[in-house]
């Protein structure tokens, strides 16, 4: 039994989400990861293989101890569905690499709790699903938004907010993306306890920056459903300096964020620690050449949408 999940890119929105504004986020259906269940000899119990990490781990479903995402997945699925450990391996691999803001560990949790609930016959709802794999990214980024769970369990374009129900956002025109690569990772745990330290020292400074942060995820929800990449480009800009302002940026980041610029997209900033830039379908930015300005800091990941 084979499941699936993809990543995802944040387009607006990112740090200010964890402070319930929202954001803006799309799958990349391209880039996934990969979970294989198969039946495995009587006795044998439970075991997960993650061939990226080198890991093999057999899984203890009443153990307390959270030493393994991966871990911790199987034996919350296995919880939810009320099923003990059956005879069986689970073979996990991914196309997203790791720490890169593309939310690689949501996406193998996802695939992973797809391919064990399948291959014992059950299922699990994609509001539960979404639920349960939040709580293996707490143990990968500590206090993270649910905005890596949400769009990656519901694989499509959404406005995420805090303690607000999802809503779906319709695109009504297309327009590429191409994402760049710096080939420089930073933990999103990292970095969202930094943006926590600033926003509590010195509130007066930077919570206004988290506000007009949301302000811009609010005009680009209306420019995006309005086919309207022109009006999408510079919101984009306007948010990587508000992330600069955050102190989330790095000048590998902002070389890619300017070279896109040059290279004629409408609009680019930072997303992790790669960098994306959008065009109109057929406008002046071609692949060509933004794929040329992605190659020098780093490589180019993924162009769509």
């Amino acid at each position: 039994m084979n499941a699936s999940a993809p990543a995802k890119v944040i387009l607006l929105g990112e740090h200010a989400v964890v402070y319930e504004q929202p954001a803006i986020a799309v799958p990349v259906s391209s880039l996934r990861a990969h979970a294989a269940a198969a039946a495995a000899p009587a006795g044998s119990g439970l075991t997960v293989i993650a061939r990226d990490l080198n890991q093999t781990l057999p899984i203890n479903v009443d153990s307390a101890v959270v030493e393994n995402a991966l871990a911790l997945a199987a034996r919350l699925a296995l919880r939810e569905l009320n099923l003990p450990a059956p005879d069986m391996t689970i073979t996990v691999t991914s196309d997203i690499p790791l720490a890169s803001g593309l939310g690689s560990g949501a996406a193998v949790s996802a695939a992973l709790m797809r391919a064990l609930a399948e291959a014992l016959g059950a299922s699990l709802p994609n509001e539960r699903l979404n639920e349960l794999v939040y709580e293996v990214e707490k143990l990968h980024h500590g206090w993270p938004s649910g905005i890596d769970n949400t769009v990656i369990v519901y694989e499509q374009p959404i406005l995420y907010q805090r303690n607000r129900p999802i809503e779906t956002i319709r695109i009504g025109a297309p327009f590429h993306l191409l994402i760049g690569d710096t080939g420089k990772g930073a933990l999103t745990r990292i970095a969202v306890g930094d943006v926590r330290k600033l926003v509590q020292q010195a509130p007066n400074r930077y919570q206004p920056v988290i506000d007009s942060i949301g302000q811009l995820v609010r005009e680009a929800r209306r420019a995006i459903e309005a086919g309207d990449a022109q009006a999408l480009g510079p919101l984009l800009i306007q948010n990587h300096a508000l992330l600069q302002t955050l102190t989330v940026s790095s000048p590998e980041l902002d070389c890619l964020v300017d070279a896109a610029l040059s290279a004629g997209a409408l609009g680019a900033k930072l997303s992790g620690w790669r960098a994306i830039s959008a065009c109109r379908t057929g406008a002046r930015c071609s692949t060509r050449r933004a794929s040329r300005f992605a190659l020098r800091p780093g490589s180019v990941l993924r162009r769509g949408l």
